[in-house]
């Protein structure tokens, strides 16, 4: 029966879902896509919330095109218009609550998803119980649009209610490795790894900078320059000095 999910397929949405404009990542997202209905759940390093803004802001780009707003509670640092402009997301289609406390951050995404009055909602919560967690799911069910959580790493360790949760952390050459810890269906082994490379820098950054791991180590470069006949000489670092365990 086509109403029935088995726990080995990934489930279905139970509303529309928004492509994260990462192919490897929709496809193993439940309905291929971030969905409404429910809590998200992203958890990451404690920082300045960069690597929050790298996985979803091609999403935020389209649902910012679409006309709704996109409204951040408590974000680590105020948002950079300039910075989110070169990701497509207009200043104008923005609206920054500023909730310092748990509970103000708390409170604010609740009347959010009530009023159903945006179009995504970023909340950053780092100290949110598991029941607090709980609450927001039970009143995110009801709500048409992505609801994003974001938490630190440690809450990993944590159960949460929302039934789908990303770890994710930088990764070499521009990448984020992303790990699905929770998801509606059979567990994912293994890591994504997703090209992100910040829209300020798109227009910048030269090939060669978009890999920066396959630079050659200077090693390497004399070991390659000494095979072809060309020698080098290097001034051999002085001996370190030896102490005798009796002067301590």
């Amino acid at each position: 029966m086509p109403s029935v999910w088995r726990g080995d397929q990934l489930g279905s949405p139970v509303s529309a879902v928004w492509p994260s404009g990462f192919a490897a990542l929709d496809a193993q997202l439940p309905g291929g896509g971030w969905p409404g209905h429910g809590l998200t759940e992203i958890l990451a390093p404690l920082g300045g919330g960069t690597l929050e803004w790298r996985l979803l802001g091609p999403a935020l780009r389209r649902i910012c095109a679409d006309g709704p707003p996109v409204v951040l509670v408590g974000p680590p640092l105020q948002p950079h218009p300039p910075g989110l402009r070169f990701d497509g997301i207009g200043a104008h289609r923005l609206v920054w609550v500023r909730a310092d406390t748990p509970a103000e951050r708390l409170w604010s995404a609740e009347q959010l998803i009530k009023a159903q009055a945006c179009g995504a909602l970023m909340v950053w919560l780092p100290q949110a119980r598991a029941v607090e967690i709980r609450r927001l799911q039970v009143l995110a069910a009801g709500f048409d649009a992505p609801v994003f959580v974001c938490r630190p790493s440690r809450a990993l360790r944590e159960s949460s209610a929302a039934p789908l949760r990303l770890w994710v952390e930088a990764g070499l050459d521009w990448t984020l490795q992303v790990r699905m810890v929770k998801r509606k269906g059979p567990p994912l082994d293994g890591t994504l790894t997703l090209a992100s490379v910040p829209g300020s820098l798109q227009a910048l950054i030269t090939p060669r900078l978009r890999q920066p791991s396959l630079w050659v180590p200077p090693r390497q470069q004399d070991a390659e320059k000494e095979s072809q006949g060309h020698v080098v000489v290097r001034t051999p670092a002085p001996a370190e000095p030896r102490h005798s365990p009796a002067a301590h």
